[in-house]
């Protein structure tokens, strides 16, 4: 079996580095032989991180997608008798010409409001079709399609798609509203990600693990992403942060675990909070009681160290994922459907706040309530996880369907 993969990077965002791993992790449980090609965004660093002896990383930078890959690809389809020397130049599009399947991994695509992404939207599949790979758009959110450009390009492209799993009850409706037939009801394959006890103790060789010895922590996972917008409206999103941390920690008596769930090692804020995390830790009142790993951790290590919170406050999606899939009772500050129709699957969503209308009155009452209640939280996170991770899984069976792939351990 071959299986390529777009939309996700093991560098960078580790939420994208979660849907990675867990995909593939199952499809290489489920099928030994699968070969997969990693069509990454940052090839260097990821080739670097990769420890999978079944993925290639190939280079599918912004501008080598855009223009060599996506022209290659137009090529091969127009002109079969280069098709030999477009592989061979490109090879890129022979790894996409050759797979079985094409995963996109984009955590969220084609939305309203995000136009300068949908480039990269389209770039990511088109060449797919060019060559004739079905395309399965993993668990991800989509939507609202209102705008014109966005609406005309979901309306030419997503029922080309073979499959497209949505994340959520939301995404759902959006895809409904377009006429869709080819959509299925998932969840996050992040929800699948295991930890094992050589993850935890990498975490534990990278921190103090016994920060999280009085079992009191609350982690707080800020966002560039936010910071980006808050600024934009000519708000201080870093003291924002820091009010709401000194409240945790003078107020509530809690130390902090400071998570910087999206990373890269340079100043660049792409995918990067850590200069904001920086920022942040710099201004709290109480610093030597705030956790801050100034580094890149792998998705199993953060999400080892997620699970040894009390409570989370999340502005990251994955970050978010993790400390649910953890059992962590979660407050998410968040800035689109696709926080809110992950907790509806908890029947939580009244954990979700919009992180532009929060204001510090009401993150002190919220994160109080949430401390509160916790243990009905986490009674309730008990109970409905199991059901959640087992929707997550069942996009398996749709990419062995479209694949034309049987499960070697169902034999």
């Amino acid at each position: 079996m071959k299986v390529a993969i777009i939309g996700s990077a093991l560098s960078g965002n580790k939420g994208a580095a979660a849907m990675l791993e867990s995909a593939v992790h199952h499809l290489t449980e489920r099928h030994p032989d699968v070969q997969i090609s990693h069509l990454s965004m940052y090839p260097r660093s990821d080739a670097e991180l990769n420890n999978h002896s079944n993925v290639t990383v190939m280079d599918a930078s912004p501008l080598r997608l855009g223009v060599l890959i996506n022209g290659g690809a137009l090529a091969w389809r127009v002109l079969p008798f280069a098709r030999e020397s477009i592989e061979s130049g490109v090879p890129e599009v022979g790894a996409l010409a050759q797979a079985d399947v094409l995963l996109d991994q984009g955590g969220i695509t084609f939305v309203d409001g995000r136009t300068k992404f949908l480039i990269y939207n389209v770039a990511s599949i088109l060449p797919a079709l060019f060559v004739r790979t079905p395309v399965v758009k993993c668990a991800q959110a989509l939507g609202p399609f209102k705008t014109a450009a966005n609406r005309a390009l979901a309306k030419a492209l997503l029922p080309r798609m073979a499959a497209i799993v949505s994340r959520g009850a939301v995404t759902q409706e959006h895809l409904d509203g377009l006429g869709l037939t080819n959509t299925v009801a998932g969840a996050d394959l992040a929800f699948t990600l295991d930890v094992t006890p050589a993850d935890a103790a990498a975490a534990d060789a990278k921190v103090d693990a016994s920060f999280f010895a009085a079992g009191d922590v609350v982690g707080v996972s800020p966002s560039q992403v936010l910071r980006a917008a808050a600024e934009g409206r000519g708000e201080d999103y870093v003291q924002q942060i820091v009010d709401q941390i000194d409240y945790l920690t003078e107020t509530m008596g809690r130390p902090v675990y400071l998570v910087a769930h999206s990373t890269r090692p340079n100043e660049k804020t792409h995918n990067n909070d850590l200069p904001v995390c920086r920022l942040i830790h710099e201004r709290v009142a109480s610093p030597e009681r705030v956790l801050f790993p100034d580094g890149e951790l792998s998705s199993q290590e953060l999400r080892s160290l997620i699970g040894r919170c009390d409570l989370f406050v999340a502005s990251r999606f994955h970050a978010m994922v993790s400390s649910l899939a953890t059992g962590v009772p979660t407050l998410v500050l968040g800035w689109s459907h696709k926080y809110r129709e992950v907790l509806d699957m908890f029947d939580l969503a009244s954990w979700a706040l919009p992180a532009d209308g929060v204001d510090q009155a009401t993150f002190e009452a919220r994160v109080s309530e949430l401390d509160a209640g916790k243990a009905q939280v986490r009674a309730t996170l008990a109970d409905r996880f199991p059901a959640v991770r087992a929707k997550a899984m069942e996009q398996l069976d749709v990419i062995d369907q479209v694949a034309g792939q049987k499960p070697a351990n169902l034999d």
